[in-house]
């Protein structure tokens, strides 16, 4: 049974660009779709998680609409953190679902207990995961793995 559900930022959640103008302003897209997916994990008592190793007051922002409360940002040693995330919350590793897509993602990949990436994820992220979605990235890639979660778990 999934209890956490942990995703990174850029790549995942959006399309992995990243805009910066002449003023030093920083723009990211994000799916609707992926928020409301989110919403529905809420629903679900499934607790969203953000960890990512860029910091953006975007992504504040994005998690306050959402209402995800765990956002963790500039986190360079991602598996530590992920332990210390499953152990506040009384979780065990394997209760935990993580999307990611690149090479920073494979080290907690690989310890958690289901694992997926959008589909233009690099190929040794593809190598660990456990569901490849058919969405790339900020594109709906998010919405997808909670719907099979939800799924799995009769929800």
């Amino acid at each position: 049974m999934i209890k956490l559900f942990v995703m990174d930022v850029d790549g995942t959640l959006t399309d992995g660009k990243i805009y910066i103008g002449s003023n030093g302003e920083l723009m990211k897209a994000f799916n609707v779709k992926d928020g409301l997916g989110i919403t529905k994990l809420i629903k679900a008592n499934i607790i969203p998680v953000i960890l990512t190793g860029r910091k953006s007051e975007i992504v504040l922002e994005r998690a306050k609409e959402l209402n995800i409360t765990q956002v963790y940002q500039q986190i360079s040693d991602k598996p530590t953190k992920l332990k210390e995330i499953a152990q506040n919350h009384n979780c065990d590793i394997s209760q935990i679902a993580y999307i990611g897509d690149d090479e920073n993602d494979i080290e907690s990949m690989n310890i958690c207990g289901l694992k997926a990436c959008p589909s233009d994820a690099i190929e040794s992220v593809k190598m660990v995961s456990d569901f490849i979605c058919s969405k790339e990235g900020g594109n709906g890639a998010v919405r997808e793995f909670i719907e099979f979660i939800l799924k799995e778990q009769s929800i």
